[in-house]
C-alpha cells in the first residue's frame, strides 16, 4: 500500500464515529439507515463518514433494490498492524532494557 493509500487509511480511523462504524460493520453487512440507529448524528452525517471509509476502501458498498449495504473490508488495517508493530518493537524493547536495570538494583 503506497503512501498516499496509507493516510487515507490512517485518517479514516482517526475519527472515534468511523471507528464505531467499522464496528458495525464488522457483524455484517447494514444499511446506512441501520447504521444511523447506534449514533446521536444525522444520517447525513453517517453517510459523509461512510464517505470517507468508501474512500480508503475500509468499507465497500453494494445496491440492493434502492438501498445501498455496506460491509467492512479490514484488508487496509493490516498497514496500521505493520506500522504500529514497528513502534510496538520499540517499546518492547524498551521496556525490556529497563527491567533489566531495575533488576540489576535490587
Amino acid at each position: 500500500m503506497h503512501s498516499s493509500s496509507a493516510d487515507s487509511v490512517f485518517h479514516a480511523i482517526a475519527d472515534p464515529n468511523r471507528r464505531h462504524l467499522m464496528d458495525l460493520l464488522a457483524d455484517g453487512e447494514k444499511s446506512v439507515q441501520e447504521l444511523a440507529q447506534d449514533f446521536d448524528i444525522t444520517v447525513a452525517a453517517v453517510s459523509q463518514h461512510l464517505a470517507v471509509l468508501l474512500d480508503s476502501r475500509l468499507v465497500a458498498r453494494r445496491a440492493s433494490g434502492r438501498q445501498r449495504l455496506y460491509r467492512l473490508n479490514a484488508a487496509p488495517l493490516r498497514i496500521v498492524d505493520e506500522w504500529t508493530s514497528q513502534h510496538r518493537r520499540f517499546w518492547q524493547s524498551r521496556l525490556g532494557r529497563l527491567r533489566t536495570y531495575l533488576d540489576k538494583g535490587r
